[in-house]
């Protein structure tokens, strides 16, 4: 289950470089990309366990420091290399099959570019530049659904990203807003995604225990290490 949470991982990733004009590339043991990735998202990520330090580094740009990669079994020490670890976490995985509450609010894909400068803004806590990280095209993607949940007022309660790669659907973006509770977000999102197949993800930190919560399993560390 970790090879199919990875590489739908690293195929979301790809999606959202794509939506920037500058895709990566898929080698046999790490995805990477040699321009500088979008804010918040690595610059390599490691497809398999035997993946190493130059199936990484060789494909990537570190002419100027902030080069991330997301080593996606924990298994390489890149320190000596210049970097630091920014973070650990954890890959989750739900089994196809399991019912899922209801949620609170109207779940439902965002369609247009208008929906997706709001989603955005909630996302990103009215943060106007981070909220460009979403861009039009991810709309236009077939393996990307965005979802929102709406209040009956309109005010968007939260959201999540769904990246279908075939054998699973990714979960990742997910957030709330005001007081909504982490399961609200996590019911609404999983009643849109395919009940016949496994959802993936990584979690980390306080946001691991609403996702154990709602039905997902620990499957494997992470790390992500920041060039400095």
């Amino acid at each position: 289950m970790i090879i199919d949470a990875v590489r739908n991982n690293a195929e979301w990733c790809e999606a959202m470089c794509r939506a920037h004009g500058h895709p990566g590339t898929f080698g046999p043991r790490a995805w990477t990309n040699d321009r500088r990735t979008p804010l918040y998202y690595p610059d390599a990520v490691t497809l398999t366990e035997d993946a190493d330090v130059r199936d990484v580094l060789a494909g990537i740009d570190r002419s100027t420091p902030g080069a991330s990669v997301k080593d996606s079994f924990g298994r390489l020490d890149l320190a000596a290399e210049g970097f630091r670890l920014l973070f650990e976490a954890r890959w989750i995985a739900r089994p196809a099959g399991l019912p899922v509450a209801a949620a609170t609010g109207d779940w439902r894909p965002v369609r247009t570019p208008e929906e997706l400068t709001a989603w955005a803004l909630a996302w990103s806590d009215g943060d106007e530049e981070e909220a460009e990280l979403f861009r039009p095209a991810l709309l236009a993607d077939g393996a990307t659904t965005i979802v929102a949940g709406y209040a009956a007022d309109g005010r968007i309660l939260g959201g999540a990203v769904l990246s279908d790669s075939g054998a699973v659907t990714g979960v990742s973006n997910l957030f709330t807003t005001g007081d909504t509770d982490p399961a609200q977000a996590w019911a609404g999102c999983l009643n849109l995604a395919d009940a016949t197949r496994p959802v993936v993800g990584y979690e980390g930190g306080d946001d691991l225990a609403p996702a154990l919560a709602a039905g997902f399993e620990e499957t494997g560390p992470l790390r992500v290490w920041l060039d400095a």
